[in-house]
C-alpha cells in the first residue's frame, strides 16, 4: 500500500503558445526573402520567340522596356499595341518614356542605357520595325531583343 493516494485525476498539461510568435516570424520572413514583387502589370500577349545563340543581360537597372503584343482586354482590340511601363503607348510617345527614363538615373549612367524589345512572335516586323525607327531617331542605339531559350 502506498503511502500518499493522490485524489485529483491528473491532466495533461496546457499546449504552450510560447514559441508561437517566433514561428510566425519565421515563415513571415522566408515569405518576404522568396516572394518576387512584379514590377509591372503585363497589359499585352507576350510569348517571346525562341533563340539558340542568346546571352544573359548582367545590369537590368539599366533596360528600359517596351512591350509589344495583342492586349490581354478585348476591350482594347486585337491589333499589337505597345506598352510603355503600366500604360498603352503609340511611337510617338517612346521619346517622352526615355527622357523620363533618363532623368532617373546619373547623367554618367546615359550612355549604358540599354532598350529591351519585349515583342510577342505573333506580330509583325513593321511595327518593330517602326519602334527601331523611333529609337534611332532619339538616339537610343542600344537596342536588346528578348528572347527565350531555344533548343541546340
Amino acid at each position: 500500500m502506498s503511502k500518499f493516494i493522490s485524489t485529483k485525476q491528473k491532466s495533461t498539461p496546457a499546449v504552450s503558445t510560447a514559441s508561437l510568435p517566433d514561428i510566425v516570424f519565421m515563415l513571415l520572413f522566408f515569405f518576404m526573402v522568396t516572394t518576387h514583387m512584379r514590377d509591372k502589370d503585363m497589359m499585352v500577349k507576350n510569348s517571346l520567340p525562341s533563340a539558340t545563340e542568346i546571352t544573359k543581360m548582367e545590369n537590368k537597372a539599366m533596360v528600359d522596356f517596351i512591350f509589344v503584343g495583342a492586349p490581354l482586354d478585348a476591350r482594347y482590340g486585337t491589333a499589337p499595341r505597345i506598352q510603355l511601363d503600366d500604360s498603352f503607348a503609340t511611337i510617338e510617345d517612346i521619346q517622352l518614356f526615355k527622357e523620363k527614363a533618363k532623368e532617373t538615373r546619373d547623367e554618367a549612367e546615359w550612355p549604358l542605357i540599354s532598350s529591351s524589345l519585349k515583342v510577342d512572335k505573333e506580330v509583325k516586323m513593321g511595327l518593330v520595325t517602326d519602334i527601331k525607327q523611333e529609337l534611332r531617331r532619339i538616339g537610343a542605339l542600344k537596342i536588346v531583343y528578348s528572347t527565350n531559350q531555344g533548343l541546340r
